[in-house]
C-alpha cells in the first residue's frame, strides 16, 4: 500500500494536478490512497457501484458521481468489503456512505460528502466509464486520483511521492 501526501504532490507537480473543492471527508480505513480512475455516474442508486466493486480493482480508484445527493448512501459495509477484497485502492463518492464505523476498519480508502443511514434504491440505473464533473473538476477514466486527509487531487498521469 502506497502512502500519499496531497500537499507534497501539489508542490511537486503544480502544473499537473487539479484540486477538488474541499467538501470530502475520510471514512475509510486508509488515511491515503490513489490510483487509476474508474467512473460511475448514478443518482440514489448504487447498482453500478456494487457491480464495479465485484470486479478486480487492483491499482484503481472508483470515482462515483452521485449527484451530490444527501438523501441516501451509495456505499455501505458489504460493498466496501467486496471492493477491499477485490483490490480496489479506494472510492471517491460525490454522495453519502453508511456503516461508517465498519468502513473505518476496512482496508480501503473512502472519501465522501457525509454519512447517511438509508440505503439507496437499486434499480440498475447508472453509467460506467464516462467523464464526471463535480467539486469544480472533471475526472476522466484512465486519469489518476489521490486522496488523504488534506483533500482530493487529480492528475492526467501517475504521480510519485517526492523523495
Amino acid at each position: 500500500m502506497n502512502h500519499y501526501v496531497t500537499p507534497d504532490l501539489c508542490d511537486a507537480y503544480p502544473d499537473l494536478v487539479q484540486v477538488l473543492e474541499p467538501m470530502f471527508a475520510n471514512f475509510g480505513g486508509r488515511d491515503s490512497f490513489g490510483g487509476q480512475i474508474v467512473t460511475v455516474k448514478c443518482f440514489e442508486d448504487n447498482s453500478r457501484v456494487k457491480e464495479q466493486a465485484e470486479l478486480d480493482g487492483t491499482g484503481k480508484v472508483l470515482v462515483v458521481d452521485g449527484g451530490g445527493s444527501l438523501r441516501c448512501a451509495l456505499l455501505g459495509d458489504m460493498i466496501a468489503d467486496r471492493a477491499a477484497k477485490n483490490g480496489w485502492e479506494g472510492l471517491v463518492i460525490y454522495g453519502c456512505v453508511r456503516d461508517v464505523d465498519v468502513l473505518a476498519q476496512t482496508d480501503l480508502g473512502v472519501q465522501a460528502l457525509a454519512s447517511h443511514p438509508k440505503k439507496s434504491n437499486r434499480q440498475g440505473v447508472g453509467d460506467v466509464g464516462g467523464a464526471v464533473t463535480f467539486a469544480g473538476v472533471t475526472l476522466r477514466p484512465g486519469e489518476y486520483v489521490y486522496a488523504d486527509n488534506n483533500g482530493v487531487i487529480v492528475s492526467p498521469s501517475p504521480l510519485k511521492m517526492p523523495e
